[in-house]
């Protein structure tokens, strides 16, 4: 299973100690002390219910935009650079691409049209962005299916740290393990790409130099990590692998 951590939800892990001085010089709007609680108990226990789903929504929605208001304009997919158009990327050549008759009729899609991001599926998932599914990974683990979590370093919707956070603080049989090993370099071409940390069937990845859309940002190194992941070989680098089936 490979997992990109989507919107909001890592938000709650990272703003820790690393970033209170954001808190301590530009307070938050004050916000309902039953949104609040709503919002613990929504992240920490439960996977239903529309009311904790939207105060929780409410609450991280609030952070996150009184920090993009601090930061100016920026692309909160990708730091490094600023924010263009309402998705903060120009995909209008996909979109070009993608609604040709050819390739319509090639998908078998018909005349439905191709948009990068749909308000009417947004809206039907609006419920689910704050629900917490890490609690059905741990079952997963133990039934020896593989997870990898990768990040780019400069995202900050789905930033790194809050994605490493959840990642280690999840419980499972090899939480202390998981814990415990040490990161990697992750190397492509002889370079260093990332950094990995894995035990068992659980990896996570961080990966330098890319924000939010990590294929493009890094290709090279997306393209690895898959190729290496799906060989079961994550930690190996290329040379390595090469020289282990020259060995056979």
């Amino acid at each position: 299973m490979l997992l990109k951590e989507a919107n909001l939800v890592p938000l709650r892990h990272s703003l820790k100690k690393p970033y209170s001085f954001v808190v301590s010089l530009h307070p938050l709007p004050s916000l309902s002390k039953n949104y609040l609680k709503a919002a613990t108990v929504e992240f920490n226990h439960s996977t239903d219910g529309t009311v904790s789903c939207m105060a929780a929504y409410l609450v991280c929605n609030t952070i996150f935009s009184s920090i993009t208001s601090i930061a100016g304009k920026i692309n909160y997919y990708d730091i490094r650079k600023e924010c263009i158009g309402s998705l903060c990327y120009d995909f209008s050549a996909m979109e070009t691409l993608l609604n040709k008759n050819p390739l319509r009729e090639a998908l078998g899609v018909g005349d439905i049209e191709f948009v990068s991001c749909s308000t009417s599926v947004y809206q039907a998932l609006l419920m689910d962005w704050m629900r917490n599914l890490e609690t059905g990974i741990p079952a997963l683990l133990e039934d020896g299916i593989k997870l990898l979590v990768y990040a780019g370093e400069y995202d900050l919707i789905c930033n790194w740290l809050g994605n490493s956070r959840w990642v280690q603080a999840m419980e499972w049989s090899g939480t202390k393990e998981f814990g415990a090993s040490p990161e990697l370099l992750f190397k492509v071409s002889g370079s260093e790409a990332g950094l990995l940390k894995t035990y068992g069937p659980l990896s996570f990845l961080k990966v330098h130099d890319a924000g939010h859309m990590v294929p493009m940002d890094q290709p090279e190194a997306a393209l690895e990590m898959l190729k290496r992941w799906t060989e079961d070989s994550l930690s190996k680098t290329r040379v390595e692998l090469e020289s282990l089936v020259s060995s056979m």
